[in-house]
């Protein structure tokens, strides 16, 4: 009797390493990057500052990273009231400084 003949495959080893079929990994650093912004990524944590346990300093770190599009659907938005980043809000902001110097004017001659 003859045994059935055996066939061996030889994979080349991949990029990281591995010998195998190679498994879906991430193609680099802008595929990660996307995945990261697309469905966000949080860092949080404090740091306490303490002599004979008396708090001296505490400093609280939160680190959202996540797309444009993404914060927004969360609701987060505060870039765009922000004068220093957008138009629209300068615009809101010289608006307000002239409405409340006028006020002021007016509120000043209501006391002659």
């Amino acid at each position: 009797m003859t045994e059935p003949a055996r066939t061996t495959r030889h994979y080349p080893a991949d990029r990281y390493g591995g010998i195998g079929p190679a498994a879906p990994r991430p193609e680099g650093l802008a595929d990660i990057l996307e995945r990261v912004l697309d469905k966000g990524i949080i860092i949080a944590g404090d740091i306490r500052v303490n002599l004979l346990d008396i708090e001296l300093l505490t400093v609280k770190i939160r680190l959202l990273v996540v797309s444009v599009d993404k914060a927004m659907e969360m609701g987060i938005d505060w870039w765009t009231r922000d004068p220093m980043l957008s138009t629209d809000a300068q615009e809101l902001a010289d608006e307000n400084k002239r409405l409340r110097e006028r006020v002021n004017e007016l509120e000043g001659e209501g006391d002659d």
